[in-house]
């Protein structure tokens, strides 16, 4: 009986540990296709972007800090728009406590409106999130969560799941300035580590 009893807790460890080693996804890296939901334009594929330089944050609608990030982020697509830079934000609250899909459309029009966001800002669900972001729900996650992506559709710098000096550096506006203008230079079809 108590080596089934270690045997169990030994396997939920190990799991645990996979699962954890995980949610350090190495960069760069193919992003995975992912769907979402662009209020008056229906369903979007990640995809249908490439070919452009995309700041992809995931957000909390409520937190203040999101709110803050997308105000920086309206400036960076005001200011690298032109030249093939487009910013997205997805929420990830839009459809909690059973909204239906027109209200979490009308959640995420009145914080763009709110907040004055200059680019795309649509919903997503917690799940789809946590698998395109490398995460376990073991992950004990922060927002916002952001992902630069080149031209090519991968992934070059993406903010861990956890509050650490990664998150906090990664998301430092002179930080993302940086990662946005390497990655703006690089042409479609170029293959840049």
């Amino acid at each position: 009986m108590m080596l089934k009893v270690v045997s169990s807790i030994l396997g939920l460890a190990l799991a645990s540990g996979a699962l954890l080693a995980q949610s350090n996804t190495p960069t760069p890296r193919k992003a995975p296709e992912l769907s979402f939901v662009i209020p008056g334009q229906g369903e979007k594929l990640l995809s249908q972007y490439r070919g452009k330089v995309v700041a992809l944050e995931f957000i909390l609608t409520t937190c203040p800090h999101c709110q803050a990030a997308s105000k920086t982020m309206t400036k960076f697509q005001e200011e690298y728009g032109p030249r093939g830079f487009q910013a997205l934000d997805l929420a990830i609250n839009a459809l909690d406590e059973g909204r239906t899909p027109d209200q979490a459309s009308q959640m995420v029009e009145t914080f763009a409106r709110n907040f004055q966001v200059g680019f795309p800002v649509g919903y997503i669900g917690r799940d789809p999130m946590m698998a395109f972001m490398g995460f376990s729900i073991m992950d004990r996650m922060v927002v916002p969560q952001l992902v630069l992506i080149d031209r090519n559709g991968l992934i070059h710098y993406q903010t861990p799941a956890n509050d650490s000096a990664d998150w906090t550096k990664l998301m430092n506006d002179g930080s993302i300035r940086q990662h946005i203008e390497e990655l703006l230079p690089l042409p479609a079809g170029s293959h840049h580590k």
